[in-house]
């Protein structure tokens, strides 16, 4: 074999190698998957749930007592801790200046009576003698009735300034408007006070305690759905694990500006004596929740600095409609907008979506 012989042999066995060692193309399609979108329905429901909130306890009644008239404290019938009755006496005030403006007037209206008195005999007598004819002037008989009308006027306006006297004097003696109990004292006999000292203290406070009023601000959201006599449960710091019972007994029809919440009273009685006004509680109401609301999976929620949203497939299109929402769980939350019950939800959306895209 020559040398030429040779190398064709070589070329065609390094020839036959590569091409036994080169594999066939692999004929793939690459198929792209579409993506998948998890949906849910939006239900026609409320979320019910248990809240805890803050409330505090307050007298059902209470007043500070400050004195009507000027005068010095005579005496002091109460002190902190009294228990009173209504019409109780508290305390006595004496004024001699009241005590001599009320005779005074007194006098005044005895005078005034007293002149009354003569007008009107005097107009009686000439209307009987004015029967005879031509024995009284016609002027004489409407003078002296003119005077005598005068005279009741007088007489009237006299007596009632002598009342007016006399229910000042009254004011020296301060008596309980209710039953209750005093919770603060600033006088002692001797003390003068002042009826027109409006930023001094009051001279008792008295509190109506056998009856309390729990008092709670309920945000709006939730206040909605509360209705009188609904049953409250609650625990107060100063009895850690007493549950306690109450039904609301009013509402104030009013929400607050600044907190957006509408204060709710509970009545509680006390006939024990063992609770105080000022008692810090805890309350624990259930929340029926929104019967015109949808309820929806929290992940189906999209909550962003700017919105709170979700996105609805209308038409095999993304839609993203804006929620407000209620009552909410673990699991679930109401949502009110412009949605129907039934309508699909993405159960698991994102920001990045973007509106009247088609996902079919």
């Amino acid at each position: 074999m020559n040398k030429k012989s040779i190398s064709i042999f070589i070329l065609s066995a390094v020839l036959i190698s590569a091409c036994s060692n080169e594999k066939a193309p692999e004929n793939k399609t690459a198929v792209a998957e579409k993506p998948h979108y998890e949906l849910v329905e939006a239900q026609s429901a409320g979320v019910g749930q248990y809240i805890n909130l803050p409330a505090q306890l307050a007298a059902y009644q209470e007043v500070s007592i400050f004195p009507k008239v000027n005068g010095y404290v005579k005496s002091v019938m109460v002190d902190i801790g009294s228990h009173v009755k209504r019409g109780q006496l508290l305390m006595e005030l004496e004024a001699p200046e009241l005590i001599q403006t009320m005779l005074q007037a007194k006098e005044k209206y005895e005078r005034a009576n007293a002149d009354y008195a003569i007008g009107k005999e005097n107009y009686e007598r000439l209307k009987q003698a004015s029967q005879t004819a031509g024995a009284i002037a016609p002027l004489s008989l409407a003078t002296a009735k003119s005077k005598m009308l005068s005279d009741s006027s007088l007489c009237n306006a006299e007596k009632a300034n002598w009342q007016i006297e006399q229910t000042m004097l009254a004011y020296l003696r301060v008596s309980s408007p209710f039953d209750g109990i005093i919770t603060e004292r600033n006088i002692h006999p001797g003390a003068l006070v002042s009826s027109s000292d409006k930023n001094g203290k009051p001279m008792l406070e008295l509190k109506q305690e056998d009856k309390l009023r729990l008092q709670a601000d309920i945000p709006e959201a939730i206040a909605i759905n509360l209705n009188i006599n609904d049953t409250v449960s609650f625990y107060l710091s100063a009895l850690p694990g007493k549950k306690m019972i109450a039904n609301i007994a009013r509402k104030s029809s009013n929400i607050n500006a600044q907190y957006r919440s509408e204060r709710i009273e509970m009545d509680v009685m006390n006939k024990n004596g063992r609770l105080s006004p000022g008692m810090y509680a805890n309350v624990k109401l259930y929340s029926k929740g929104n019967v015109e609301a949808l309820t929806v999976p929290r992940s189906a929620v999209i909550t962003s600095t700017e919105r709170k949203y979700v996105i609805v497939i209308r038409e095999g299109k993304i839609c993203k409609v804006d929620v407000a929402t209620g009552n909410e769980t673990t699991d679930k939350v109401e949502i009110t907008g412009l949605l129907k019950s039934g309508e699909k939800l993405m159960l698991h959306p994102n920001d990045e979506m973007k509106d009247g895209i088609s996902i079919n």
